[in-house]
């Protein structure tokens, strides 16, 4: 594979096209972004009134789902069950580790490291695959401010804050923290944008970072 343009870009979302079994050639043949996830995020705090955690809920889009539970129908029921989705969860969470779970974590303005993320879970409603997953922070968060970011900087797939006004909570939090939450403006998902426009923007490019979800809590 090349490593630049459209092949650096399929690559980086290789892991999840390929868990769900797709051949990537038609997909490439999209315009971007090819995934969409609604996002629904906590931030966990430990008794010591430290940030611990990140728990996520993410629904995919109906036609990924579609794509990603074929075949997984092993009973023939007509159901996908979370036991015959525990392989793909498994596949899709440990890929997210090489993209930093498209998640950051600022302690007073300083980055955090995750540790394995834990209680992951894939489950079907007949139209949207959810992924629920806790990522841990490798060291409870110092500080009073806690920043959260969910994005994909390729914008390959495009996250969505859900529309919920408690979209993201806390979790656990010392009593007087507030959360005040920032949503992209400008932009529909849906917009159409050619191969062509991201292929110039380079191997690198970061677009979708303007196209991030962002938190900020702050306890006293």
């Amino acid at each position: 594979m090349d490593k630049g343009g459209t092949g650096n870009r399929i690559g980086h979302a290789a892991a999840w096209l390929l868990a769900a079994g797709l051949a990537l050639s038609p997909i490439a043949a999209l315009a971007h972004p090819h995934v969409f996830v609604t996002v629904r995020s906590e931030i966990v705090y430990e008794p010591d009134g430290r940030a611990g955690a990140i728990r996520h809920v993410w629904d995919f889009d109906e036609a990924y789902s579609a794509f990603s539970v074929q075949g997984l129908d092993k009973d023939g029921d007509g159901k996908v069950s979370g036991a015959e989705l525990s392989e793909l969860a498994k596949t899709n969470v440990e890929s997210l580790a090489d993209f930093e779970y498209f998640t950051v974590v600022k302690a007073n303005g300083a980055k955090q490291a995750f540790g394995a993320p834990r209680d992951y879970a894939l489950s079907h409603d007949g139209k949207t695959l959810r992924l629920t997953f806790t990522l841990p922070l490798a060291s409870p968060a110092p500080g009073r401010l806690v920043g959260l970011e969910v994005y994909d900087p390729t914008f390959f797939v495009a996250f969505d804050l859900s529309k919920d006004e408690d979209a993201v909570k806390l979790a656990g939090a010392p009593k007087g923290c507030a959360i005040t939450v920032t949503r992209p403006k400008g932009f529909s998902l849906q917009q159409s944008l050619s191969e062509a426009f991201f292929e110039s923007l380079g191997p690198n490019a970061t677009f979708g970072v303007q196209y991030a979800n962002k938190a900020l809590a702050a306890c006293p």
